[in-house]
């Protein structure tokens, strides 16, 4: 083996260059920097237990008797996709359990990325020079987001098939642009033969593709610019506070990747998740009640269902409804959270290289701001289960709907108020200090 590894290094020099550059990189201690750790050992196990998956999957729209294992369905025509998902899940030897642990992950991916970008937002780590990390980072987002919607959507269940038909239904609603978008995206009218197996090479090849070079970009631009720190001694925009790479923060992360690993497969063998065999194949005319997607997309079921009915018209064209709380909505959020670091900068006047993070109170304007955005999206997901909240609580759902209609409004409104007293009030009791540095 040292024979080996000699000859290796002879051939690539890596003895030195780790040696200086790499094993002596200084990473930080504090522990919200172990989100972004858990979305990549996420992702490596997406990895993993996809390709397992794969090998059982038939991505097929072909009708099919199923004659498996459970009985409930047996003698029932369906898809071959929905078919080779019962066999992964009742005849392939550790397919539920890698099935679940894979779901699971995925939801756990999208969230440790959500969270760590609302940590970056409230800490002030996009700004110079990191806007362009920031972008990357909500990219991510947004392809871990597709990643989920087109992976529950290939098993073409009843419920992912209801999501299939309202995905459609919001790109088809874009003006002008919307049925070439839905040609391009679902290959026609949902649903058709060519869905499933174009979901699935989208959910198999290309985003796990794009996500593994957004990864790289953004620990290489971490890497190169340096790890940001929360206030402290010792902490300034020319110093790294923490533990060197080689040996401790290594031992560290591996031991965090087997934790993460051992948290996940719990989950997937003792909590169920996706029982799509409960649903039963999709069949556009048995659309059943209480169906929700994922959490990541509850929001936008609540924006299509609080948004009126309202369809104008436009130089002859109608504008159809789902457009505006499908469509619009998602393209304005997006946009403007891409936005946002240049938007920030231009309103401060803040063009400093900042390596020390905010501390959210003293940025009363900011964290006031994103309790305002993220009580938005807890409202809305509520409203994404108006439906079943009616059935739990006995109020109509047409009261229910005008209430949260309201409630959307009015309840950001009012936690960016009482959010700016509460910041305000700490920042007094800091001496008046208006920013970190003052604050220090």
């Amino acid at each position: 083996m040292a024979r080996f590894a000699r000859w290796i290094d002879d051939q690539l020099g890596l003895a030195k260059l780790a040696q200086h550059q790499f094993l002596r990189k200084v990473f930080p201690d504090h522990w919200s920097f172990m989100l972004g750790e858990t979305a990549l050992y996420s992702f490596v196990i997406l990895l993993v237990t996809g390709t397992y998956l794969s090998l059982f999957f038939h991505p097929g729209s072909e009708t099919t008797v199923y004659q498996g294992s459970y009985a409930p369905l047996r003698g029932i025509a369906m898809s071959g996709a929905y078919a080779s998902v019962l066999n992964i899940s009742f005849d392939v030897q550790a397919g539920l359990l890698v099935r679940q642990i894979h779901h699971w992950t995925a939801t756990v991916f999208v969230a440790a990325i959500a969270v760590h970008m609302v940590r970056i937002f409230f800490t002030g780590a996009f700004r110079r020079p990191r806007q362009l990390n920031w972008m990357i980072g909500l990219t991510l987002l947004l392809a871990a987001v597709f990643a989920g919607f087109s992976g529950y959507s290939i098993v073409d269940d009843l419920l992912s098939g209801t999501g299939v038909a309202i995905g459609y239904s919001v790109v088809l609603s874009v003006p002008f642009l919307g049925p070439w978008l839905a040609f391009m995206a679902f290959g026609g009218p949902a649903p058709n033969p060519s869905l499933i197996p174009r979901l699935t090479s989208i959910h198999v090849m290309v985003l796990p593709a794009l996500i593994s070079i957004l990864l790289v970009l953004h620990l290489a631009i971490i890497w190169r610019q340096k790890h940001t720190n929360y206030p402290g001694p010792g902490r300034t925009v020319r110093t790294v506070v923490g533990t060197r790479l080689w040996p401790v923060y290594a031992t560290k992360s591996v031991g965090f990747f087997f934790l993460v690993f051992g948290v996940l497969t719990a989950m997937g063998a003792f909590l169920e998740i996706n029982p799509v065999w409960l649903y039963g194949p999709y069949d556009p005319a048995a659309v059943s009640s209480g169906s929700q997607p994922d959490w990541y997309l509850g929001w936008l079921e609540g924006a299509l269902r609080l948004f009126p009915a309202w369809e104008p018209s436009i130089l002859g064209v109608t504008i159809p409804n789902p457009f505006f709380g499908g469509a619009l909505l998602a393209l304005l959020i997006v946009a403007l959270f891409y936005l946002y670091p240049f938007l920030e900068q231009r309103v401060t006047g803040d063009r400093e290289v900042h390596h020390v993070l905010d501390r959210p109170a003293l940025r009363p304007g900011r964290t006031a701001l994103g309790a305002a955005f993220i009580t938005f999206f807890v409202v809305l997901t509520i409203a994404g289960s108006n439906d079943i909240l009616s059935v739990i609580s006995g109020i109509s759902v047409d009261a229910l709907r005008n209430a949260l209609r309201i409630t959307v409004v009015v309840l950001p409104l009012a936690v960016a108020a009482a959010t700016l007293l509460v910041c305000r009030r700490l920042a007094a009791r800091r001496g008046g200090a208006t920013s970190v540095d003052e604050a220090e």
